[in-house]
């Protein structure tokens, strides 16, 4: 059994079975290890479909082992999972006082007290040390407990059968893909091209995708078949920056150096290791390459079809980091060689600017308030004429504007048309600041249009009932233009709470079933329990990593914080703050969120965060989510509150440059929790900005969902909606919704 292409079905709620696998196919009666796989995957909130139990039933008890390997790994129940209290869920009653008293002990060596295995000394009348696991003053776990999972009464995720034709069939889905893909499906698409040759005839539409596509084709040693996917100079670069930093986009070398930096960052000078940090981030950053790839990128960047001086164009807005790459890549030296005259005409020209740039001629234009010449150069970039419509709506006026861009409309990509319709209300309202993620940075508000002070209110609602008019046209004509001969649609209960996903991506890695950031989660129960898992693999060492929440109450001018600094605030109780890691097994935090108690406490929302308070970024595979269940939760005796069952929602840690994370908000009114991924930068919670979190909350509520489209195209088609899958022509059910390559597939076109 190949365990990544088993990761990758298990990622889509299925299990890939391959014919070679089939030991015994023909058994009809279910063997006894196929009965004893059922009843171990069930207590890890895994079940399975009936025809996916009659494949596995005729595979080897070895593969049936593997699968069940594999999922007791991305459920996590080997790991360690004792937090830092016993019974956390009753304080302890610590205080300031106690961590005071013990600090001056410590300084003046008092021999009143406990001394602990890490060589702190606990004074009497301070710790309760009985309610410990480790030492309370700095954090460091001394006691452990094996988790002991028994299957609850939660229910179970059902995993489907894939076959050969369902992982094709993906990896098309992928590569074709009209949006740009998220780290979880990044990784399913380099694990899928690391199994199988690039499919013939398969347009890719994304620049991340091609990255990827170009390095599969690369690692079989088919560079000169690689070098046919590049079209301008920045993919070439683009593919170069991927192979050096690991980034998909290309992100500034200072914005590397500057977010390395300021994570290295700390409170207390004498631990401030920013400075050693960026001056080794420009050390690592620094590009050295062999003859043989110098020779590839050469041959490359001069078989490149594309006018020289629209190639020098295209290098200009990343000139900077061009100049480094000519020279690492000896390419004046190349261009001198017979062959590659190509290559020295675009090195003449870029070196000495025979060149000009488009967005410049625009910029020119509209400072000359030159109506005219700008809409005859934006048509020429249709793409572009849409990033930019908003803005020339209020420098031209939106009639002028929209006159001109319906003109090109139907040469622009249909996810820009979904992306004007779902942030048009949010950019023409004076009132509302807007969020921006930049390439590298962290989320940020950013100021209003000050053009929108020149109109009336009525005049910026017009202008979003324009654009919003115009981009609902287009997509009920994609609707309409479709021949469809089916007569009914099925679309499942809570599909309109699923956003399409465009813009916000998920940078983490989700081994469960993925989903779109955005998706709301029902919460069941009368409890969500976040957690928190590090250092897996890892000797021991000082590593601290913080669970918190941050909790906004309707009679409070202010929000409280539960953390490492209170562990207990009304509605929510903390498991104690573990700053130093075992060695090999990792550690745990946990959160316990109490509705009832929310609820006397008039709570409004309760954010959900993560940090690295130790210098640098969230540590690698690092898994964080949340549990809910509708029956009560159980802690043990020496604390561990971890239900593999429960877990409704987790990711892994995988971006380098990410040292605080918002990954959830649990509206406590409607009791469901929203799935999202903002970052922020600072060691705690108190660092995060509340109107950027809004303005994030804002953005994605903007958004167009799912089975608000599906209900479109109904309309659109004529199709008649119907409640069960199975008297439908057309079913779109949650499974398929998960995969956000075939949701955009549909409305965006192949």
């Amino acid at each position: 059994m190949k365990r990544d292409l088993l990761r990758v079905s298990i990622r889509q709620k299925a299990v890939f079975i391959s014919k070679n696998m089939e030991v015994n196919g023909g058994v009809a009666e279910l063997n006894e290890t196929t009965g004893v796989l059922l009843a171990n995957c069930s207590k890890l909130g895994f079940t399975f479909s009936e025809e996916l139990l009659h494949k596995i039933n005729g595979i080897s008890p070895k593969a049936k082992l593997g699968l069940l390997d594999l999922l007791k790994e991305i459920t996590g129940v080997n790991k360690n999972w004792t937090p830092l209290v016993k019974q956390w869920d009753i304080p302890t009653g610590e205080t300031l006082v106690d961590h005071i008293v013990t600090w001056f002990a410590n300084v003046f060596q008092s021999k009143n007290g406990t001394i602990l295995p890490c060589g702190h000394l606990i004074p009497k009348h301070t710790f309760p040390l009985e309610r410990y696991n480790g030492c309370p003053f700095c954090g460091t776990p001394f006691e452990f407990e094996k988790l002991v999972y028994k299957g609850g009464q939660n229910k179970l995720k059902t995993l489907e059968l894939w076959t050969e034709d369902d992982v094709i069939h993906h990896l098309k889905s992928l590569l074709e893909s009209s949006v740009a893909l998220d780290a979880t499906q990044a990784d399913n698409l380099k694990i899928l091209l690391g199994h199988y040759a690039l499919p013939v005839g398969v347009e890719i539409k994304m620049k991340e995708t091609l990255m990827l596509a170009i390095d599969a084709l690369v690692e079989h040693d088919k560079g000169s078949a690689a070098g046919q996917l590049f079209h301008t100079p920045n993919d070439i670069l683009r593919y170069l920056w991927y192979k050096h930093t690991g980034f998909l986009q290309i992100i500034e070398p200072k914005t590397i150096k500057a977010r390395m930096a300021k994570n290295a960052q700390n409170f207390h000078p004498q631990l401030d290791k920013s400075s050693e940090v960026k001056v080794q981030a420009a050390q690592e950053l620094k590009l050295k390459f062999g003859r043989t790839a110098s020779r590839r990128y050469a041959t490359w960047l001069n078989d490149l079809k594309m006018d020289i001086k629209a190639q020098c164009e295209n290098m200009h807005p990343k000139r900077g980091i061009w100049v480094r790459v000519i020279r690492a890549l000896r390419l004046a030296e190349y261009s001198k060689r017979k062959g590659f005259e190509q290559l020295a005409r675009l090195l003449d020209d870029f070196y000495n600017e025979n060149y000009e740039v488009w967005q410049g001629k625009v910029n020119e234009s509209r400072l000359k308030m030159d109506a005219d010449t700008t809409f005859r150069l934006l048509k020429q970039r249709p793409g572009l004429f849409a990033r930019s419509l908003f803005s020339t709506m209020l420098w031209f006026g939106p009639e002028a504007a929209i006159k001109e861009f319906r003109t090109v409309m139907d040469k622009i990509p249909a996810r820009l048309i979904f992306t004007l319709n779902m942030y048009a209300e949010v950019y023409f309202d004076k009132n509302q600041k807007r969020t921006a993620k930049p390439l590298g940075g962290i989320n940020k508000r950013i100021p209003v249009n000050p053009l929108l002070q020149l109109y009336e209110e009525k005049d910026l609602r017009r202008m979003q009932k324009l654009v919003q008019g115009l981009s609902l046209e287009v997509i009920k004509g994609n609707f309409a233009k479709a021949e469809n001969p089916n007569r009914t649609i099925f679309i499942a209960e809570g599909l309109d709470k699923i956003p399409i996903a465009i813009g916000d991506r998920s940078e983490q890695l989700q081994d469960l079933p993925e989903v779109p950031v955005g998706t709301r989660f029902k919460v069941e129960g009368e409890t969500v329990r976040l957690f928190l898992q590090w250092g897996e693999g890892l000797p021991a060492q000082h590593l601290d990593m913080d669970l918190s929440c941050w909790v906004i109450y309707e009679n409070k001018n202010y929000p409280m914080f539960c953390s490492y600094a209170q562990l207990d605030v009304p509605g929510c109780s903390h498991s104690g703050d573990i700053q130093s890691i075992p060695d090999q097994v990792g550690t745990a935090e946990y959160i316990e969120i109490d509705f009832p108690d929310l609820t006397i406490a008039a709570a409004r929302y309760v954010i959900f965060t993560c940090n690295s308070y130790t210098i640098g970024s969230l540590s690698p595979n690092l898994v964080v989510g949340w549990m809910n269940s509708k029956d009560k939760m159980d802690i043990s005796h020496k604390g561990v509150a971890y239900d593999p069952t429960a877990v409704q929602h987790q990711v892994r840690i995988k971006q380098s440059l990410t040292k605080g994370m918002v990954f959830g908000v649990l509206d406590v009114e409607k009791k469901e929790i929203i799935w999202m991924e903002m970052n922020f930068g600072g060691q705690v919670v108190q660092n995060m900005n509340q109107e950027t979190l809004e303005g994030l909350l804002q953005k994605l509520d903007a958004k167009l969902k799912v089975g608000d489209l599906l209900k479109l195209k109904a309309e659109v088609q004529q199709l008649e909606v119907v409640t069960e899958p199975e008297q439908a022509d057309e079913v779109y059910d949650l499974n398929w919704a998960l995969n956000t390559a075939e949701v955009s597939k549909l409305f965006m076109g192949s």
